[in-house]
């Protein structure tokens, strides 16, 4: 009796520690996120891809930015998305968003990952710097992890 109640209970204990694993937060609104960034002193990460096409993207989502390495690396970012979808039907103001930041920052390609740091003005605007830029990186999370610092430090 006792095995079967200390069994139990540690899957219980496990199952509720896999479920209150906090999930990444990716903003889609840019002006949101970088309020926050502000607010909370972190640079952003945005990520241009075509989530429903572009098969390095799903890839890069797959083998780095849905691991629970870069869950705990990404921690002192604010995270963006700026998709470009061909099949999904896309809200326009986020559409024409995505669409001026592709053409601010010069990305030709998907995937395109840029680190930016964002510095509010006196004028009530904000200043974004680029810090970097990365696509997929070959040998998983760690690699990726590793180019990202090189980039950001």
């Amino acid at each position: 009796m006792k095995k079967i109640l200390f069994t139990f209970f540690i899957g219980i204990l496990i199952s509720t520690n896999s479920f209150s694993q906090e999930k990444l937060t990716w903003h889609t609104n840019i002006d949101e996120a970088l309020e926050l960034a502000t607010k909370e002193n972190k640079n952003l990460l945005l990520f241009f891809t075509g989530s429903d096409w572009c098969g390095w993207c799903k890839k890069l989502q797959n083998d780095v930015l849905k691991t629970p390495d870069f869950e705990k690396w990404s921690a002192d970012f604010i995270l963006v998305e700026l998709d470009f979808p061909k099949r999904t039907a896309q809200d326009i103001k986020i559409k024409t968003q995505n669409r001026k930041l592709q053409r601010a920052f010069n990305v030709r390609g998907f995937p395109t990952i840029h680190f930016v740091s964002a510095k509010k003005l006196e004028n009530g605007k904000t200043n974004l710097n680029n810090l970097g830029k990365t696509g997929y990186v070959r040998g998983g999370v760690k690699n990726w992890i590793k180019t990202a610092n090189n980039i950001v430090n």
